[in-house]
């Protein structure tokens, strides 16, 4: 994936970008789909175990989960990397945000029509700590088509906060996703005095 683009704006040769959102919503496809590598992945088949903990209610047929991270990379230009980092979805893992978040630019977080309210803690845990984000609606098959003021709407975001839609099996259409990231940092870097790089 190249990107370049004419702002003044300078990213860091080595990129940090969360994928994140609630219980099988998609993160780890998302990241396989656009990883240049083999992703490394920490799922684990759903055991008899996380009954009553984890909730399967509209992903029925999900049997397994991330329970550290996924990890992606992504070759922008000779001189810059993006290295995509997927959070776990559960309650119970959700120590790892804070770790994972450590240096991140910014993140992505992944919507599932079906299940909207499963992006508010993301949500906000990205508004708490001013990390920029943006917020992709994976379009699972025969999930209603919501538009983006209504996905907007029943989120309660910012103005300014993108939404876009995807389809996080499909390497195109998820890339299309950091690029309009990268794109939104970059506005947001010449709308603010200083770097969109934190020091």
């Amino acid at each position: 994936m190249a990107y370049n683009d004419d702002s003044e704006a300078q990213f860091p040769a080595a990129i940090k970008f969360l994928i994140a959102g609630g219980f099988g919503v998609g993160k780890t496809t998302f990241v396989g789909a656009v990883s240049e590598i083999e992703p490394l992945s920490t799922e684990e088949l759903i055991t008899s175990a996380s009954i009553g903990t984890d909730s399967l209610d509209g992903v029925d047929a999900k049997s397994t989960t991330t329970v550290a991270m996924d990890f992606g990379r992504i070759t922008l230009d000779p001189e810059r990397v993006l290295y995509l980092f997927g959070t776990p979805g559960q309650d119970r893992f959700w120590f790892m945000w804070d770790e994972l978040s450590d240096g991140a630019l910014g993140a992505v977080v992944l919507a599932d029509t079906r299940r909207l309210e499963d992006c508010f803690p993301a949500v906000d845990f990205f508004e708490r700590r001013d990390i920029n984000f943006i917020v992709a609606v994976n379009e699972f098959d025969g999930a209603y088509r919501y538009d983006t003021d209504e996905v907007r709407t029943a989120l309660d975001l910012k103005p300014h906060i993108p939404v876009v839609h995807c389809d996080a099996r499909d390497s195109h259409s998820a890339t299309s996703v950091l690029v309009a990231f990268l794109r939104h940092l970059l506005l947001t870097a010449t709308s603010r005095p200083g770097s969109i790089v934190p020091s």
